[in-house]
């Protein structure tokens, strides 16, 4: 015996949105509802700002296209160009590879709810978007504690770099990145899909963000904060410990050497993956390790602004990555330039 329930929410300023919900809900009725059981979730995204979606669109748009296009170079490139067949060109391919799956995987769903206004995504979608976007951060986290890992021994080992960095020693490095990544997101996301969810099936924000799902849950969500707490820890602070020994003994053995010129060459090698570091890890620890218990639901301001931050590290990041590797550094720049002349030729 399914009730009948009405979803009443405020949408695109003063319109109201009354919505049956046969294709939302289904309850098992025992005298009572025990358990509500969400068959779709809506995305709110930027619905209180139509003036802007618009805007958006076009923004999302064209660093989506600068995402499929950069990264596919440097894949291409570091493919194709055997000066590129070294463990740091091996670990900045796979990370090139991460970033066009984690936006392929939320961005065209994005980009078709601002100009169709279809916000709705099935519960399966949503799981599945989850644990994307949650496999893609996770393992993003571990490469670039990896790649961080490889300067090290490079700049500070040299002569024992090709017995450290043998190539089973960095495939088997990526290879326990992306391991370790899916196993994480398969916890998290499964953990938060077992949760019932009553009746509020509205998500504050562009996808299927793990924060925003788990507020809509009407069961208790400490186990699933305890894991993600101990995921925090070995994907965020492990990593970033990593990175942060592995760039204080590099700066260390910077300093020493007589050369200006090897100085100026150690810098430009590492510049560029910590410019990423700085960027990725600013952003995803702002939206992660900050406490949560002060999000109400009043405060508009906050919740829009975490929408964008996440914006920022989901979209923005990918983006700059291909970027910033190519403008600093000049084997990229010069296989880049090699392939393009050899497809002239041809």
């Amino acid at each position: 015996n399914d009730q009948v329930i009405c979803s009443i929410y405020l949408l695109a300023g003063n319109t109201v949105y009354v919505r049956p919900s046969f294709d939302i809900l289904k309850a098992d009725y025992m005298g009572e509802i025990n358990h509500t059981f969400v068959s779709e979730f809506l995305l709110l995204g930027l619905s209180g700002y139509p003036k802007i979606e618009i805007i958006y669109f076009v923004l999302i748009l064209f660093m989506y296209l600068v995402i499929l296009i950069g990264n596919g170079v440097l894949i291409i490139a570091s493919i194709f160009d055997s000066r590129l067949h070294t463990p740091m060109y091996f670990f900045l391919g796979n990370l090139s590879f991460l970033d066009i799956c984690y936006t392929s995987s939320s961005v065209p769903s994005t980009l078709v709810s601002l100009i169709s206004k279809k916000r709705n995504i099935s519960f399966s979608g949503c799981a599945v978007q989850m644990f994307f976007g949650f496999a893609m951060g996770s393992t993003e986290c571990f490469l670039l504690g990896m790649m961080a890992f490889d300067r090290y021994v490079a700049i500070c080992n040299p002569l024992r770099y090709p017995m450290i960095m043998s190539k089973v020693v960095y495939v088997l490095m990526a290879s326990v990145s992306w391991l370790s990544g899916g196993i994480n997101s398969i916890v998290q996301t499964s953990l938060a899909m077992r949760l019932p969810f009553c009746g509020n099936n509205i998500v504050n924000h562009f996808t299927c963000e793990i924060l925003a799902v788990l507020k809509l849950a009407c069961a208790d969500i400490s186990l699933n904060i305890l894991t993600m707490v101990i995921s925090n820890m070995a994907f965020l602070v492990l990593p970033l410990l990593v990175i942060f020994f592995s760039y204080t003994f590099i700066l260390y053995t910077i300093l020493r050497m007589n050369s200006a010129t090897g100085r100026r060459k150690a810098f430009s090698t590492c510049s560029a993956h910590l410019t990423v570091v700085i960027i990725f890890y600013g952003t995803i620890f702002f939206m992660y390790a900050k406490p949560k218990s002060q999000d109400s639901i009043g405060e508009d301001n906050l919740q829009t602004s975490d929408k964008l931050i996440s914006l920022f590290y989901g979209v923005v990041t990918p983006m700059l990555n291909p970027i910033i590797y190519s403008l600093r550094n000049k084997d990229v720049k010069s296989a880049i330039k090699y392939l393009l002349n050899q497809k002239s030729i041809h």
